[in-house]
């Protein structure tokens, strides 16, 4: 998906509309420059090649007979030859806001495909009339914390920061992956988007990139170890640092904080060890293994599923996406460790959603549900207070546990 994002993101939005239209003529010269500007030769005849924009996709794919296109592995149409060629073309739907996977079959065997696909929702583009925030230069950081530890971080104000009035506050982790607008993340567009239609607060973003010291990424060390050092690190340096610049609310219940991966752990971890600070989490393909578990002197992620169970309910609200194809390694099994958190948060009473697909460890389906989660992570929030008790909603309490049903073999 990397080249398929690039390629999007080098198209002005009258261009990339216009390629649909453009692929119901599929011999015209003009869709076959088209195609040649968005996908590569080896993924069209590898059967990889696809564009989309919102719930709409394009497919072109080279073979010797005319493929069937399987989209989530349920059958979506017959392509249609270019010409006398061995070029087939295909416009259709995948649901927005979600990701998917697709493959072919031609002559009765399965071919190309790819996983992974995000259909973005309307808030991940940009929109006319809606004001942009303005994203700072790259900062550094040397850090007390963790001993000289340096840290990249961006600061992202939106149009209706005022001064005077204290903003709320999210971070997120791997900041580096957000900062570009019409990047695979589509991060500011979507917070662009939804405060100016007043579904989430006017916040301040700080995008944060993981440290290093000397040579040694310190990346796993800061995420995935399961105390409070990273979550002293981000109240007492990073963001000190940030509120001598800016008014943001200090109360948790204003605060939210995301991760992919290492960084949705770290989220959690944050928000457990300190809901004073932080009491919105993201988290996706949140790796609640055992990376940083060393037993009977460090915990690690694979204990949080026993210690929610276990410990004292922390006043937080958790959005958790996974996906069935996600990691299985020594370090443990993403895709159980996540249904295992979603069952001991529902069990306890949190209020919490779990956000479940087909994907790989991929940030596809989070990017592609990002403003449906932030308007999740945000709702009722009201400025005039500074705290909420969280109770797990009706809808939730009424439906069972989560349960593996069926194995792939």
């Amino acid at each position: 998906m990397r080249f398929l994002m690039l390629a999007m993101a080098a198209l002005p939005a009258m261009c990339a509309d216009a390629v649909f239209e453009l692929a119901k003529q599929p011999g015209s010269a003009e869709f076959r420059a088209a195609v040649e500007r968005l996908m590569k030769a080896e993924d069209i005849a590898a059967g990889r090649a696809v564009y989309g924009e919102g719930a709409n996709f394009v497919w072109v794919v080279d073979a010797p007979s005319q493929p069937e296109l399987f989209v989530d592995d349920a059958a979506a149409g017959k392509l249609s030859r270019v010409g006398n060629t061995n070029r087939w073309v295909m416009v259709g739907k995948m649901g927005a806001g979600t990701s998917h996977g697709f493959h072919y079959v031609v002559d009765g065997k399965a071919m190309g495909g790819r996983n992974d696909v995000p259909a973005y929702l309307a808030e991940s583009y940009a929109q006319p009339g809606v004001p942009q925030g303005k994203l700072s230069e790259k900062l550094a950081h040397t850090s007390r914390i963790y001993d000289g530890m340096t840290s990249e971080y961006w600061i992202y104000v939106p149009a209706q920061y005022d001064a005077s009035k204290p903003a709320a506050l999210m971070v997120w982790q791997d900041g580096q992956g957000h900062t570009d607008r019409n990047g695979a993340a589509r991060t500011l567009n979507a917070i662009d988007n939804l405060i100016h239609r007043k579904k989430i607060p006017v916040m301040i973003q700080v995008f944060i990139s993981p440290g290093m010291k000397g040579s040694q990424r310190m990346r796993s060390v800061q995420y995935d170890t399961v105390n409070d050092t990273y979550a002293r690190f981000l109240r007492d340096e990073i963001l000190a640092e940030v509120q001598a610049k800016y008014n943001i609310r200090k109360d948790g219940y204003s605060r939210a904080i995301a991760g992919n991966s290492s960084g949705g752990i770290c989220a959690f971890n944050v928000a457990w060890h300190q809901p004073d600070q932080f009491s919105r989490v993201l988290s996706r393909i949140g790796s609640f293994t055992s990376i940083q578990w060393k037993p009977g002197v460090l915990e690690g992620g694979n204990v949080y599923p026993f210690k929610i169970r276990k410990e004292p309910q922390k006043n937080i609200r958790v959005w958790l996406q996974d996906g069935n194809q996600d990691l299985e390694n020594s370090h443990g099994s993403w895709p159980l460790q996540n249904i295992q958190m979603a069952n001991s948060l529902k069990m306890r009473g949190y209020d919490f959603h779990f956000s479940w697909g087909g994907g790989t460890h991929n940030g596809a389906h989070g990017n592609a549900e990002l403003p449906v989660a932030m308007e999740w992570l945000w709702r009722d929030y009201d400025a005039g207070k500074t705290e909420q008790e969280y109770t797990q909603e009706a809808g939730e309490k009424e439906k069972p546990i989560f349960r593996v049903v069926k194995l792939n073999r």
